[in-house]
């Protein structure tokens, strides 16, 4: 007798093999038929009309904290995930020495945006080496299973402490403690080593990361620490020298910065992947970066681009993380109410009057993490505006590609009123739940044609979710709903894409990029992590601002509908969008042959 069988359902099996409809049945956690399967199940699932596909693979999250007292890695349980990776971006939690757990929070702090307060009350702290990190996670229930990177910044900050938070150079003798830290943490588990180089990557104190900007000898010295082992990765964001200067001086410096990482994973022989993003002060950067992994793989050097299937940006609301209002001093007055009667005491004429003629003040000062990007944006409402856009929901949806005649900006001109009193008014509704979506990155053009570009391209990943992170602006761990429902089933703006290719970028590609070959496609002997999916009725609500963290920290929380269920190693880890007691997830460690 099976444990489970799948009955009825139309197949879209990972592989970007067309849907097929057959039924799956599953025994001790793994595929074991696919077909017309007559046999007798324990418990019969009627997929009837419903989508069956693989578990999402997310490789760009950072749980590495929340892991330790969430069992549950919401909200990307609600989102048909069953593996994510983290570690990402050179930033986590071991190893660590004992007595300076603190210089870790201050950077995971600074660098994705979840409160100290948060990580100083949640983190259980019952590690010091990376091993020991992996095996508190895997003694504790998950729902889904994870993997993680080795973060270069808690090495450096294990071997040069002091010296590595001033920026100072690693010695021959700090690299050979680096190296044999990098390579206990690989044959423990680790899958591979993620670094970041990247000037919007700050402390809570402001101050640039340890890692950024290391020499090429550190960083080749890592790399060789990967060559001899088995199947490992190399994980990088970098702004590539941000521009500072004519456009030639720039391609010059972008050249520079990618031959680093392309040395590194030709040192290493391992895959390298990369995040790739639209950005606005940088356009050319993207164009270059596509054609540098083309070039790199014509040498036999994989280099993989991680990207986004929307626009990457910040949600700002009056009870988020980055209130737009901010800046102008009389808001003072009433940022510490809560949400509802602070809206109600903005709706004042006196205290509106005031706010809408007030210079702003600078955020991006001294001593704080608020990068000065937020000070342009804030300086120059009347064109950056162009990208502010009510979030609203249509028919229990949101469109993740507004058009710009939606955009505040518009709304002004056809009002004749100011940019900043739209902003206010809209803000000031109500309770004071409203959000403006504002895609930095991604949308420059008003539209997802470019990202569609982006997902087509021969060494693409899907990824830069955040999961985890940035918890008071965005909640994109839903954007593998996004890469689902908008570019296979709903898009109205322009061309989809095929829904096996899809899933495939969801799923296997993902899991054979990290290293997973039993996971990640419906196949025969696979691990049994299953999404079973209504694609009539996917659909992202609105989120909502939730204080669930430990010490009471807010987050952005967004869930689904659509899922019908989930599974996990062939248990239900969600079931019509409730999330279940079971507790199946795993450390993934690396390969070790």
């Amino acid at each position: 007798m099976l444990d489970l069988i799948i009955k009825n359902g139309t197949i879209v099996d990972g592989t970007g093999a067309e849907p097929v409809a057959a039924d799956v049945g599953i025994q001790d956690g793994v595929i074991v038929a696919i077909g017309q399967i007559t046999q007798p199940a324990k418990r019969v699932i009627d997929a009837t009309g419903l989508h069956v596909m693989p578990g999402f693979v997310d490789i760009h999250t950072h749980y590495d904290g929340q892991a330790s007292w969430d069992e549950t890695f919401s909200p990307s349980i609600y989102h048909g995930v069953t593996t994510v990776v983290m570690g990402n971006c050179g930033v986590g939690f071991a190893p660590v020495r004992p007595g300076e757990q603190a210089r870790l929070i201050d950077l995971m702090e600074g660098v994705e945006e979840i409160p100290g307060s948060v990580l100083s009350e949640g983190l259980r702290w019952n590690w010091n080496t990376f091993a020991e990190y992996g095996q508190a996670l895997d003694t504790m229930p998950h729902s889904l299973n994870f993997m993680t990177l080795v973060p270069h910044d808690s090495l450096r900050l294990y071997v040069m402490g002091d010296r590595a938070e001033r920026g100072e150079a690693a010695t021959a003798d700090d690299l050979t403690q680096m190296q044999a830290l990098l390579k206990e943490a690989l044959l423990a588990g680790g899958v591979g080593l993620a670094i970041g180089s990247t000037e919007t990557h700050r402390t809570s104190k402001g101050h640039s990361t340890p890692a950024f900007e290391v020499s090429t000898t550190e960083l080749n010295a890592l790399a060789s620490t990967l060559t001899d082992l088995p199947y490992r990765v190399i994980q990088a964001v970098s702004d590539f020298a941000s521009p500072r200067g004519a456009p030639e001086a720039e391609k010059a410096r972008f050249d520079a910065e990618y031959q680093k990482l392309e040395d590194m994973a030709h040192i290493a022989g391992k895959p390298l992947s990369v995040t790739w993003m639209d950005r606005v002060n940088a356009r050319s950067q993207a164009t270059w970066l596509s054609e540098a992994s083309k070039a790199s793989a014509a040498k036999g050097i994989t280099v993989r681009l991680q990207a986004a299937p929307r626009g990457v940006g910040v949600l700002s609301g009056l009870d988020t993380t980055l209130c737009l209002l901010q800046a102008f001093p009389s808001y003072a007055e009433v940022a510490h109410l809560d949400a509802a009667a602070r809206a109600a005491k903005l709706r004042e004429p006196e205290l509106r009057a005031r706010i809408l003629t007030e210079s702003p003040m600078r955020l991006s000062v001294a001593g704080s993490s608020i990068p000065p990007l937020v000070d342009y944006v804030i300086s120059n409402l009347d064109t950056v505006s162009g990208l502010f856009f009510p979030m609203k929901e249509i028919n229990g949806n949101i469109d993740y590609e507004p058009h710009p005649s939606t955009s505040l900006l518009y709304q002004a001109k056809t009002r004749g009123v100011s940019v900043r009193e739209v902003m206010f008014d809209y803000l000031s509704e109500g309770d004071g739940t409203n959000l403006i979506y504002f895609p930095i990155f991604n949308y420059l053009t008003g539209s997802l044609d470019g990202v569609r570009s982006m997902l087509l391209h021969p060494n693409v990943l899907f990824s830069l979710g955040d999961a985890g992170a940035h918890v008071g602006t965005i909640c994109d761990a839903s954007t593998t709903t996004t890469m689902l429902a908008h570019w296979a089933v709903q898009r109205t703006r322009g061309e989809t894409l095929p829904l096996p290719y899809v899933v495939n970028l969801l799923t296997q590609r993902n899991a054979q990029h990290m290293g997973l070959t039993d996971r990640g496609a419906i196949k025969i002997g696979q691990v049994a992590d299953i999404n079973i999916i209504n694609l009539a009725k996917l659909a992202l609500p609105l989120p909502k601002v939730v204080r669930d963290l430990p010490a009471g920290g807010r987050r952005v929380l967004q869930k689904s509908s659509g899922y019908v269920a989930t599974l996990v190693a062939g248990e239900a880890v969600v079931e019509n969008g409730e999330i279940t007691k079971a507790r199946p997830g795993r450390w993934l460690k690396g390969a070790t042959t």
